[in-house]
């Protein structure tokens, strides 16, 4: 019996003493390192991913502004304007769209050259942004076109401010070249619906203003002369 013991007492301590014993095992060991750089290359990764995401809309920005005026183009006021009415069609608000077509810009482009043109423009806009509030929209939709998103306007709301916004600007003067020049714009309103289309609206709009610039034709050749001018043979 007490053979027995001193056998079983010999195993235990041979145990005891093996190499490695009650030591952490090697594979573990590499999985808690494999699982710190795991965890470093994610942070690394998602890093890059905010960077890519960050200049992805640096790019989108860019592409849908107008980098002389910087104001929307006519893709950036486009998206505006679908996401307007998509919030129109959802909470039965309401809106209006002006398309405004600035007159005599070709003549001054023609005889003063492109940067007095650039003046013109940059003035106009900044009539219309001091007319606008900061939740409506304003965009250029080509040279010399430009068009308003305005929130929460009846439609006699926003003829008057069609009318309004024709006044100011028609109350501008430049002078180049030492020549005193004028300029104006054209008006033309539609109302967003919860019927409304992007593309449709825009159309509206647009003929809306091409009527009224040959009406403000109109006006200017039938305007009233003065006593003295009628006496005048």
């Amino acid at each position: 019996m007490k053979k027995k013991t001193r056998v079983m007492e010999s195993r235990s301590k041979r145990r005891r003493s093996a190499p490695g014993n009650g030591k952490a095992h090697p594979r573990h060991g590499a999985g808690l390192a494999g699982g710190s750089g795991a965890k470093a290359e994610i942070r690394r990764l998602k890093a890059q991913l905010a960077k890519a995401l960050a200049r992805i809309e640096q790019l989108q920005a860019a592409a849908e502004t107008d980098f002389l005026l910087e104001i929307p183009n006519r893709r950036g006021f486009e998206r505006e304007l679908g996401r307007a009415i998509s919030y129109i069609q959802r909470y039965h608000a309401s809106g209006a769209l002006i398309v405004l077509d600035v007159d005599r810009l070709k003549p001054i482009n023609d005889n003063f050259g492109h940067a007095a043109g650039d003046e013109v423009l940059k003035a106009i806009v900044a009539v219309l942004s001091r007319q606008i509030r900061s939740s409506d929209v304003i965009g250029r939709l080509g040279g010399d076109e430009f068009a308003l998103l305005l929130w929460n306007l009846s439609e006699t709301d926003a003829r008057a401010k069609a009318a309004a916004l024709e006044e100011d600007i028609d109350r501008l003067s430049f002078a180049f070249a030492g020549e005193a020049v004028a300029t104006g714009v054209s008006a033309g309103v539609a109302i967003l619906t919860a019927h409304s289309d992007a593309a449709r609206a825009l159309g509206d709009a647009d003929r809306a203003m091409y009527l009224r610039k040959a009406q403000r034709r109109h006006e200017v050749f039938d305007r009233p002369r003065s006593p003295d001018s009628r006496a005048a043979p």
